[in-house]
């Protein structure tokens, strides 16, 4: 699987090289390289002139969520500064030690788009999107994935100039998809009787395109009494054996139970519907 996701990422990466400058420019202007080559060759990390980037942002600063066969489109922005302007810009998202041939094991790959979308701040100053595609079926293709990625970013300036980071960041978190589900019974029920509360954590397993129990884990049991404006925590469950979940509470008065998870480093939080239950 690293050989297919490598070569992924060697195949999908916008090259800065594709960047030109206008051809008046050409015979002063600097190479460009291809990011390509230096993923082959080691790691992309290079300026030239005194392009600068001042900031990235990915998914809008928010975890990057993947089931187990829809595509998930992210929007990278980097944001470069050149006392010529930025006339480009490229960013991809990738995942391992170095970004090198031998140590990439996965990466998101840049969407369809080649160009990047850049808008001038002011004269100096520009931000450009870049669309990249985490696709399970392709670059997100195991479980080892999960959990904290790197941002490859760069810029080139009108005059020429150009920088590209490697690891411009290291802190975004691609997550593996969770469901979890509530069911209060038996309703109705009298006041004061048992009510057993089951459901299920389940994550997505991107090593077999299923989603599967997630056990071992810390999970709240809330209750809204009807007509009230919040959930209150009951008791904390711990998931069992394929992500089961089961207790007992004693009914006091109609309302609503769910459970709740708090998430990982792994997989995001998640809430269950409600389930209503009537107390008689």
């Amino acid at each position: 699987m690293r050989i297919r996701a490598t070569v992924a990422v060697l195949t999908g990466t916008l090259a800065l090289s594709a960047l030109a400058v206008p051809a008046a420019q050409a015979a002063d202007a600097p190479k460009v390289p291809n990011l390509t080559t230096f993923s082959q060759k080691g790691p992309a990390d290079e300026t030239v002139g005194d392009t600068k980037i001042t900031k990235v942002t990915v998914n809008g600063g928010k975890d990057i969520v993947v089931g187990t066969s829809a595509k998930k489109t992210v929007t990278i922005t980097v944001t470069a500064t050149d006392p010529s302007g930025i006339k480009d810009g490229a960013a991809l998202l990738w995942h391992g030690s170095k970004f090198t041939e031998d140590e990439i094991d996965g990466a998101m790959v840049p969407g369809e788009d080649e160009a990047a979308d850049c808008k001038a701040v002011n004269s100096t100053t520009g931000t450009c999107t870049i669309k990249v595609v985490a696709d399970p079926k392709v670059n997100i293709y195991g479980n080892i994935l999960a959990g904290k990625w790197k941002v490859l970013a760069g810029a080139q300036a009108k005059d020429g100039d150009y920088i590209i980071r490697d690891t411009y960041a290291s802190n975004v978190s691609v997550k593996r998809a969770a469901k979890l589900t509530t069911n209060a019974s038996p309703e109705p029920v009298k006041k004061g009787r048992t009510i057993t509360v089951t459901g299920a954590l389940t994550r997505a397993n991107w090593d077999t395109a299923k989603y599967a129990g997630y056990t071992g884990q810390s999970v709240k049991l809330q209750f809204k009494k009807k007509g009230a404006s919040g959930y209150t925590t009951v008791k904390t469950v711990k998931s069992g054996s394929k992500g089961a979940l089961k207790t007992t509470v004693t009914a006091s008065a109609d309302g609503y139970f769910r459970y709740s998870f708090a998430g990982t480093s792994t997989t995001p939080s998640v809430t269950s519907v409600s389930d209503f239950i009537d107390v008689q």
